[in-house]
């Protein structure tokens, strides 16, 4: 309970800005608190993609300047106003599409014109490290402490699109991609022998088993974990040669790295297939996977795609979808890995611009947009998407719990926002139904 400043009655909430009405008379308004925790979990989201591309030398002094702004807002008697509060939500989904802009182009600049590449699954015969996360810069920076050792360097999680980039794929050092989504890391950070690098977000508290093996960065932190904050993992390679080695367990080989630029580059050929009717639909499916039930959805949405369709994925949510072959259609995998959530950029670009090409609006083209909810991130490109005024977007399997009913019948009625209906098959059915 605390004493709010405006009535000096007390109650449970963080004072009238948060529970009080728009007249500032204390009452438990629970809109001005939906929307403050959206534009809350936004700015967290948008941030850690800031901070991403400001070890990439990017920054942006407006971007900084809303984030300031966005979260004086949210103090304590300073804004009583449903309308302004949306605003701020809005516009924190605008400076969100700069920021991964900027990142976008930094990882480019400095990794290479990401491109697709095979890569391959499993472990090679020797020591070994796995490096989760999403900072590019931390690869960067352990591969070259591993040069001149035998140490091999495999990717884990959101890590997987590094593959995409000609700098780190070229290495000697990197090996591969070991393991799935982030939340199968205990089990499998408990067989991997090695060294594990947790970088950035995404990192659960280690099993006994190995958590003398692991190492966090910067902002993560973990109990017992030894942290790095000068980005010199010379330590973590020591950690590996000592460690035992890895198993030569060779699982399979995938295809990553369709960016943007890799797509757009078929664009002429892709109009051309759309109008000839060879291409039914393009499905964006994807965003942040998680462990509790419900999350199959995604798996069975697509698999009952038609198969003259495409389907784009990015986010670790991809881990849902990824493991069913999808075969191919006119020469290209119908299965296309963009990359990490904050490569949601990406998919925009492409709507953006096949738009252009059909000389109409993005909702009016052939797009299905099915992204699986769970965290912060989700929430800053969730807002960039009804910056861009995208309609009909399906999020799931469960509703945002920050999210109170007049808000999302608001964003219902403005934007056609749905939850994911649970039935895979029908879902699929109604967006074909609705495409025809």
């Amino acid at each position: 309970m605390s004493i709010c400043n405006q009535c000096e009655q007390a109650h449970k909430c963080v004072g009238c800005n948060i529970s009080g009405d728009s007249t500032g008379i204390c009452g438990k308004n629970e809109d001005i608190q939906s929307l403050q925790e959206i534009l809350l979990y936004g700015l967290k989201g948008m941030s850690a993609y800031a901070c991403h591309a400001r070890r990439l030398g990017r920054t942006d002094s407006e971007v900084d300047a809303f984030v300031q702004e966005a979260l004086f807002s949210t103090m304590t008697n300073v804004n009583f106003d449903l309308n302004a509060t949306l605003g701020f939500v809005l516009k924190c989904g605008e400076m969100n599409l700069k920021v991964m802009k900027m990142l976008d182009e930094a990882h480019a600049a400095v990794l290479g014109t990401p491109s697709p590449a095979e890569v391959q699954e499993g472990t090679q015969a020797g020591p070994g490290i796995l490096i989760t996360g999403h900072d590019m810069v931390d690869l960067v920076k352990l591969l070259k402490c591993c040069e001149g050792t035998p140490v091999k360097v495999y990717t884990h999680g959101e890590m997987l699109p590094a593959h995409m980039y000609p700098k780190l794929r070229n290495h000697p050092n990197l090996a591969g991609h070991y393991g799935d989504a982030w939340q199968k890391q205990r089990s499998e950070f408990e067989a991997f022998p090695g060294a594990i690098l947790a970088s950035t977000n995404c990192v659960l508290i280690p099993k006994e088993s190995y958590r003398e093996r692991i190492f966090t960065t910067r902002e993560v932190a973990l109990p017992g974990a030894v942290r790095i904050m000068d980005d010199d993992y010379r330590q973590v390679v020591a950690k590996a040669l000592a460690c035992k080695p890895c198993p030569q367990n060779l699982v399979r080989k995938t295809m990553v790295g369709f960016h943007h630029g890799a797509i757009l580059a078929q664009a002429p050929a892709i109009v051309e297939a759309v109008k000839k009717g060879q291409i039914s639909r393009f499905f964006v499916v994807g965003g942040c996977d998680g462990a509790e039930p419900g999350r199959n959805y995604f798996s069975d949405f697509c698999q009952a795609a038609p198969a003259d369709s495409f389907i784009l994925t990015l986010g670790c949510g991809k881990y849902r979808i990824r493991n069913h072959d999808y075969g191919t259609h006119l020469g290209l995998p119908r299965l296309l890995d963009m990359g990490q959530c904050n490569d949601a950029y990406g998919a925009i670009v492409v709507a953006v611009k096949l738009a252009e090409a059909f000389k109409c609006g993005v909702n009016d083209l052939p797009l299905t947009l099915c992204l699986s909810w769970f965290e912060q991130k989700a929430v800053a490109v969730l807002l960039t998407l009804l910056h861009l005024g995208v309609k009909n977007i399906a999020i799931g399997p469960n509703p945002p719990a920050f999210v109170s009913p007049n808000v999302f019948k608001l964003l219902q009625e403005t934007y056609g926002l749905k939850l994911t209906s649970g039935d895979a098959k029908r879902d699929m059915a109604l967006a074909l139904d609705r495409a025809a």
